[in-house]
């Protein structure tokens, strides 16, 4: 027979886990449209609705979720979730989020391992129009993340510069480098660790470039005597005038102050530093030592390290353990959410030669449309390198799963252990301002790795630029103008793309092209 202790707890946990279930039961299946969707539905429900938070602790909660790695969305409903009730309860939200489009994913996987080598031109024409609206979806979550994401000059040059840097260069490292870059770039910005120096130099190379004006020989230098009309001397020398002082009085106080430092108005800056520090209201307040956020984060980097150093010792390691290595350590660098994800899992998967590039472009084109976050595409890839090489298709699957989502969710855990302390230090708010701003700089990098690759048909499976084809520039344009201005769904906007790319399939084939 349970005691009371015992029973009052399991009551507790059941009035917990009945209140995550009632408010998040449905949003596995109906939150389309990718992370700049997910962030609203999770605003106008948990800040407005619900006042599970409030809203300065919705923004930090959009900070900490975009600033670490791993899937953005997912992370902020674990947050609120585990802010709310506790770890089972938050571990509840996540898989009511997440496993509803795991399964889409898991039986598209399946279904795709059975397709033969060639497609009929008709589905071609289909999926490169899937592709071509997904790109523009993608590009207006970029423009609408940068509209949050730029406060400042400085958060605008690292969007640009984390973007353009994105495109010239691909490696593993690569990203992760970028993102704490920029990140370090804000914080040294904001402490104006730099602006002394530079002012400095600038200062001395404007002195040395002024070159003191040439004398004539003959000519008068200002001062002397001379005799006038009358025969009386009189000074050349001109004497200031009272009018005179005053205005290079006062262009000498205008001098000063330009050169005297500003105080920046963003507010990753240091300007209210000397604010007193917001006092959280007790229902949002976490009960979690930051010793055990501690703990938290060195356990994880040490199985991270294991994972690593098993996968690197072992000559020939099974491929379900490379499978499930290869997105553990996706799932730990990848920053920026799912828009950077799908590209990334290219290098990681497709380049191993477990799936191929046209299989990997349906399940991109086909996982638009799926509800949930796009982190689960990493299903259909585990599902299909399973199926590929004669292994259970669910054991690849749940490696996959496990893989891609652990890392993300473990890290954000153990932040909230930190958060507490870290909230109020000036420094922290300006390396999460950057570490946003180089995000959604990566945002459009992975527009421009799917657009070099969308375009799909009979001669180049392994798909070519949309740019080779006006037909595909204005379906990506019409799925962008659609959603951001007639406020097209995301599905609404793949259904239209399908269609479009069915219409130039007819249009070719009535051609006899």
């Amino acid at each position: 027979m349970l005691t009371p202790s015992w029973k009052q707890k399991i009551d507790e946990y059941g009035h917990q886990f009945d209140k995550i279930v009632r408010a998040e039961w449905h949003l596995g299946v109906t939150a389309f449209g990718g992370p700049p969707v997910h962030f609203k539905i999770f605003h106008d429900r948990f800040v407005n609705r619900l006042r599970w938070i409030d809203e300065q602790l919705y923004q930090e909660l959009f900070s900490i979720s975009q600033a670490l790695s791993g899937p953005g969305s997912t992370k902020m409903l674990y947050c609120i979730n585990l802010i709310q009730t506790n770890f089972l309860g938050a571990l509840l939200g996540f898989l009511l989020w997440s496993l509803p489009g795991a399964f889409g994913m898991f039986g598209l996987g399946l279904g795709v391992s059975t397709i033969g080598s060639t497609l009929p031109r008709a589905v071609y024409a289909l999926l490169s129009g899937l592709n071509a609206a997904t790109v523009g979806i993608i590009v207006l979550a970029a423009v609408e993340l940068s509209n949050k994401a730029i406060t400042d000059k400085m958060t605008r040059t690292l969007v640009f510069l984390s973007g353009a840097a994105g495109l010239l260069y691909n490696a593993l490292w690569y990203f992760p480098v970028l993102i704490i870059a920029c990140g370090v770039a804000t914080v040294v910005h904001d402490k104006r660790w730099l602006h002394g120096p530079v002012k400095a130099i600038i200062a001395l190379s404007r002195r040395t470039s002024q070159v003191p004006p040439r004398v004539e020989e003959g000519e008068h230098t200002g001062s002397g005597i001379e005799l006038n009309s009358s025969g009386r001397t009189r000074s050349t020398e001109v004497s200031p005038s009272p009018l005179r002082d005053t205005n290079q009085d006062a262009a000498r106080v205008r001098q000063g102050q330009s050169d005297s430092p500003t105080t920046d108005s963003h507010p990753g800056g240091d300007s209210g530093s000397g604010t007193e520090p917001r006092i959280i209201p007790q229902q949002y307040q976490l009960n979690f030592a930051w010793k055990s956020g501690i703990a938290i984060i060195t356990a994880f980097f040490a199985s991270f390290i294991a994972v690593l150093v098993i996968r690197g010792v072992l000559p020939d390691a099974p491929l379900l353990y490379r499978l499930f290595s290869n997105l553990y350590l996706a799932g730990t660098i990848i920053f920026g959410g799912g828009p950077v994800v799908i590209p990334l899992l290219r290098e990681y998967i497709v380049a191993e030669g477990w799936v191929s590039p046209r299989d990997f472009l349906i399940g991109l084109a086909i996982a638009q449309a799926f509800p949930g976050p796009n982190f689960n595409f990493a299903v259909f890839l585990g599902t299909l390198t399973a199926a590929n090489n004669g292994k259970p298709p669910i054991a690849g699957a749940v490696l996959s799963f496990i893989g891609i989502y652990f890392p993300g969710l473990v890290l954000v855990h153990g932040t909230m252990g930190l958060w507490a302390s870290l909230r109020s230090r000036p420094w922290v708010k300006s390396g999460v301002r950057g570490v946003n701003a180089g995000a959604v700089g990566l945002i459009y990098t992975a527009v421009y790795r799917i657009w070099l690759v969308g375009y799909l048909d009979e001669g180049f499976q392994s798909g070519r630029s949309l740019g080779d084809d006006p037909w595909w520039v204005v379906v990506t344009a019409t799925a962008f103008v659609g959603c951001r201005y007639y406020g097209f769904s995301a599905p609404v906007a793949i259904v239209i793309g399908a269609i479009l790319g069915l219409i130039r399939y007819g249009v070719v084939v009535g051609a006899g092209q």
